[in-house]
């Protein structure tokens, strides 16, 4: 409210260019508010690879303002900024390479960025430029002449209803022990309407304008059935929004943990053209301008401008100060069986034993709240789990793990060892008044662990050793809910914002880091009780910047309707912008019971998604796969076999994601950037850059539209081998036995030949390469492979990264990185060329030894498919296959 009663105009802020000072590191200066005086210190600074930095902090606070910690992975390497011009009234910083300036213009101060002199982004140039600096309680002031007319200006009431130092929700007081802190500022996209990002609502991919009481809120909260198509923040926050246009991607990182607000306009401005000669009018044409305006509780203004200037650049560079995508363990990009609630041991092994008796793949096991000895965490409830660690040896023996539920919230009882220890080591939430901040959660009465402590986080990680955690073994891994944090009957279900933290800081300032800072300290217990050797698994509902570093989110409480199936795809392309790749919805919906072809369909889009769990509530009834008529169980047990089959490129596009920090899920104009008919796509997607994937989330389908774009391309079914003529939109015939997936020309996908129980049972299985041509019939692809669950492909370089080559008519594997090794007996059996121009006369392979042999092979005249088969060519070896 406050920050809205600053319309758009002239900014009251002046540059004081006197007070320029530059560094290697940065360059500095003042700002002053032309009506209440207060001096702001502004910092801007270059960061390697196309990244600008800017900071604005008060010159000289009452105390110091929460700065977020622990989110950038570094401190980033900062490059000079050359001052090329000064003169009164403005300012040019000018980057080493000169393809970027800033231009400073003292009064109204604004910023703005322009690449090879185009202007791409400006600051403050619709004035909205805010910062509450801090002041001393009304109680405390001294009468000065500014006080006095403070006081005279804003009657008791006027005070009250600003909520400057304490505001009512419902029967809530938040008492600001501080006063207002509220920061703000607008930025103006040039030439941009089409934006994206800043997850988690459950909205489209385009973001779309906003209204005075509807901007993005981000703000983690635990909101069971979220509506569909409402800006309301849920359960993670990453504030980075993407903007792009056909020839350049930016992004805005604003670094806040804040309640912060975007509010969204795009508009056409009229843009002036010199034409021809100067004598001649100025033409006009509408250019696009998307004006964003940030707005946060508390903090400074720390932002990050993205240049790109592509996507893919952008990506890198978000990566670079946050860090890229955890290399999952291969076991959970299998299939996830859970359940609210799994309800003891026989349980347990009765829905194993059902996945083998139906022949279906899975990997994991999920036990819930209910496992625990009356919602204890680390601990099991000793008549449903009496032998929790025989339970794991089955689970083992099966070659399949174990996840089970770790929340933030302590129940109070004096007899449980960890809430007697964390009490007694002050390791709670504070309330304002210096008491445990107590909440009602699962448990019922409870204290919540402050993860912003970094003693807290070591503590709490060393919970997960073995020896402390008992009847946990090393199949276990661990699963973070309700760590927005969720708070029974609290303020919008969450912690009041006046509770306090480490070093004194108030909950408002760092609210949505809570759950980012659980899942850091969950991983760093698995990786010690492993004595570093093996990689973790953890799943968290909230999430913050950098998140992606620690393991994998969900999109939480969704319901079983087809509205959440179809919304569930912008969600998770949106969560995969922001960093996150390891990301998924509950397949069938976790509120209420999907109709079988609902539960259907959404099996079909999960195995085609990184994340792929079920999941359901206590109220629903039991869906395990073979519940819904045989039919039914054959169509998912394929999706499923899908899905494992699979594998071997899904695992490369994580090592990608952990390398080069390219989204393993993405959205058409990430790879069709010049492609206008890309932008707003959103029933469809690119699993990297090889696989179109189509869900069919429209009950009792039996057509859908596919735009397969670029008329350079050539597209082909992933099933059927058929190349689809012209690309375009097309009327795709579905039946309920899969959904449309289309392989994309010039690309080579590596596939297991058959699923297994598990992936565990798969390692030896051989593998297919299916080589799709473009119009020149070439194609290339990666292979990424290690043990798939320790860190040696990191410390030992135990890994094998083989890139496959398709060239007239020469198919070759060689090494993509020299420097990894890894021994593998498991060899390529069979390769599918597809789009393969006429019958071969023969096919010969040979491997490096100089040893050469025949190839069977069967090319069908129909698909143009070109099938090679019993090749058992060594996956770690280079060879070649010619075809004539």
């Amino acid at each position: 409210r406050r920050q809205k009663l600053l319309r758009p105009g002239k900014s009251l802020y002046r540059a004081l260019l006197d007070s320029v000072t530059s560094s290697d590191e940065n360059v500095k200066f003042q700002i002053i508010h032309e009506e209440h005086k207060v001096l702001l210190q502004v910092e801007i600074c270059e960061i390697e690879g196309n990244i600008f930095r800017l900071k604005i902090d008060e010159a000289s606070p009452l105390r110091a303002r929460y700065r977020v910690p622990d989110v950038l992975i570094k401190e980033p390497t900062t490059q000079r900024l050359f001052i090329s011009q000064k003169e009164p009234g403005i300012l040019v910083l000018s980057s080493v390479n000169e393809d970027y300036k800033l231009q400073v213009a003292a009064y109204p101060f604004q910023v703005e960025l322009q690449s090879k002199g185009e202007t791409v982004l400006s600051m403050n140039s619709n004035g909205l430029l805010y910062f509450e600096h801090l002041q001393p309680p009304p109680s405390d002031r001294k009468p000065t002449a500014e006080n006095k007319e403070a006081a005279s200006d804003s009657s008791k009431e006027k005070q009250e209803d600003l909520g400057l130092w304490q505001e009512k929700f419902g029967s809530f007081l938040d008492i600001k022990a501080h006063g207002p802190s509220s920061v703000g500022m607008d930025f103006s996209l040039h030439g941009f309407d089409h934006v994206y990002g800043i997850p988690q609502h459950t909205e489209a991919l385009l973001l779309k304008n906003t209204s005075d009481d509807d901007a993005y809120r981000l703000y983690n909260l635990d909101i069971f059935g979220h509506k569909i198509h409402d800006k309301i923040g849920i359960y993670g926050s990453v504030p980075l929004l993407l903007a792009h246009k056909p020839n350049r991607t930016t992004g805005i990182f604003w670094l806040n943990s804040s309640e912060t607000l975007v509010d969204i306009n795009t508009k056409a401005v009229a843009e002036h053209m010199l034409s021809g000669s100067a004598a001649e009018t100025a033409k006009q044409r509408a250019m696009p301008l998307t004006d964003v305006r940030w707005m946060s509780e508390s903090g400074i203004i720390d932002v990050f401008l993205l240049m790109g200037p592509t996507a893919f650049d952008i990506f890198k560079q978000f990566a670079q100060l946050t860090g890229t995508q955890a290399l999952p363990p291969l076991f959970s990009l299998g299939y996830h069986q859970c359940r609210w609630n799994y309800e003891d041991e026989q349980d347990v092994k009765a829905v194993d034993a059902g996945f083998d008796e139906h022949d279906i793949p899975y990997d994991v096991i999920w036990l819930d709240i209910e496992h625990t000895d009356g919602k204890k965490y680390f601990t099991w409830d000793k008549k449903k789990f009496q032998n929790p660690r025989k339970m794991q040896e089955h689970l083992r023996k099966k070659k399949r793990k174990l996840v089970v539920i770790v929340d933030p919230h302590v129940k109070i009882d004096p007899t449980y060892t960890l809430y007697s220890q964390a009490k007694d080591k002050g390791y709670f939430v504070k309330d304002r008044n210096g008491q445990d901040f107590e909440g009602i959660c699962w448990p019922g009465s409870s204290c919540y662990l402050d993860f912003t402590n970094p003693e807290v986080r070591k503590w709490y990680a060393d919970q997960f050793a073995f020896k402390t955690y008992k009847g946990s073994t090393n199949i276990l891994f661990v699963w973070n809910d309700m760590n927005e944090p969720s708070v029974f009957k609290g303020a919008e279900l969450t912690m009041q914002k006046d509770a306090v933290h480490y070093n004194n800081w108030e909950h408002r300032e760092v609210h949505n880091l809570y759950g980012f800072y659980q899942q850091m300290a969950t991983a760093e217990g698995l990786i010690r009780r492993s004595s570093g050797k093996e990689r973790p698994f953890v799943l968290t509902r909230s999430f913050f910047a950098g998140s992606q570093k620690y393991g994998a989110v969900w999109t939480g409480d969704n319901t079983a309707e087809w509205g959440y199936l179809k919304i569930s795809i912008p969600m998770l392309l949106t969560i995969s912008m922001a960093g996150i790749s390891f990301c998924g919805a509950d397949v069938g919906g976790f509120i209420g019971d999907p109709e079988p072809e609902l539960l259907v369909r959404w099996y079909q889009a999960g195995a085609y998604q990184p994340f792929f769990r079920g999941h359901s509530n206590m109220e629903s009834k039991r869906r395990e796969p073979w519940l819904f008529g045989e039919k039914n169980t054959q169509i998912i047990r394929e999706a499923i076999r899908e899905r494992y089959v699979l594998l071997p490129y899904l695992y490369t596009l994580f090592y990608r994601a952990h390398t080069a920090a390219e989204p393993v899920m993405r959205p058409l104009w990430i790879e069709f950037p010049g492609k206008i008919e890309t932008f707003g796509v959103e029933n469809e997607y690119m699993l990297g850059n090889a696989l179109l994937v189509h869900p069919v989330t429209e009950q009792e389908a039996k057509t859908v539209s596919v735009l397969l774009p670029g008329s350079e391309e050539i597209w082909y079914d992933f099933r059927k081998f058929k190349r689809m003529e012209d690309p375009g939109t097309l009327k795709i015939p579905v039946t309920l036995e899969n959904i449309p997936v289309f392989q994309r020309g010039g690309t080579v996908i590596p596939l297991k030949t058959t699923a297994g129980k598990s992936t565990e049972w798969m390692i030896d299985v051989s593998y297919e390469l299916h080589v799709a041509l473009d119009t020149e019939a070439c194609a290339v692809g990666e292979l990424y492979l290690d043990d798939g669950h320790s860190f040696q492909y990191l410390h030992k370089k135990q890994f094998l990264y083989r890139k496959f080559t398709f060239h007239k008519n020469i198919l070759s594997s060689s090494h993509t990185d020299e420097s990894g090794q890894y021994h593998t007996t498991c060899v390529v059996e069979q390769v599918i060329v597809l789009g393969f121009g006429q019958q071969p006369t023969f096919v010969t392979a040979c491997s490096k030894d100089g040893k050469e042999k025949e190839v069977v092979f069967t090319y069908n005249t129909k698909t143009s498919a070109l099938t090679l088969e019993n090749l058992a060519l060594s996956v770690d070896a280079d060879w070649e296959i010619c075809i004539n």
